[in-house]
């Protein structure tokens, strides 16, 4: 069972590479390649196998003292709509706290990663998960407390073409809070 284990996962890390996706790595994280642009995880985020078809890659960043959840980190590549659509999208997914309107707990700003234009959203406040936003049956469950930082990011492959990806850090506030400096560098890291 073991050996079966292992070669699996051996098998799922060499497709990564030759496909472009994250390449496990040790504790010191895991190079994660968009497009050709590449940059290495902080070592305390565990790489997990995407939960659907959908994810290009997912990683749990485990939760600090007093957060009852884990963080993750999931990464979507290729989904449609701009930049605005999604992050409005996005804010949408949060309720905020009462008295305050949802311009208030949410910042957008724009980022350059290696000559790529992206958008960059922190939004906090009770967020409406839905674990299957696609299913007509996933109830949400609103979970008070909690933040996300999502960028869309257009990765510049030559002068006419363009990759889009999705990369989404969210979970409770403080364990957000605790992660956003290595996801910050994280983002601005990546290179060709």
């Amino acid at each position: 069972m073991r050996t079966r284990r292992g070669l699996a996962w051996v098998v799922l890390a060499g497709l990564a590479v030759l496909l472009g996706g994250p390449a496990r790595g040790d504790d010191k994280g895991v190079v994660v390649n968009f497009s050709g642009l590449k940059s290495r995880t902080p070592g305390a985020w565990k790489e997990e196998i995407p939960a659907n078809k959908m994810r290009f890659a997912q990683f749990r960043l485990p939760k600090v003292k007093g957060d009852a959840e884990d963080g993750e980190v999931v990464i979507f590549k290729g989904l449609g709509g701009s930049a605005k659509q999604n992050i409005e999208r996005w804010k949408s997914q949060f309720i905020p706290p009462a008295g305050k309107k949802l311009e208030d707990v949410a910042t957008v700003s724009e980022l350059v990663v290696s000559g790529s234009e992206g958008s960059y959203l922190d939004v906090s406040g009770t967020y409406k998960f839905n674990p299957a936003p696609f299913n007509p049956k996933s109830k949400t469950v609103n979970r008070p407390n909690y933040r996300m930082l999502a960028v869309h990011l257009n990765v510049k492959i030559d002068d006419d073409t363009r990759e889009v990806y999705h990369i989404r850090l969210t979970g409770p506030a403080k364990t957000v809070a605790h992660y956003k400096a290595g996801f910050d560098a994280w983002m601005k890291g990546f290179k060709k």
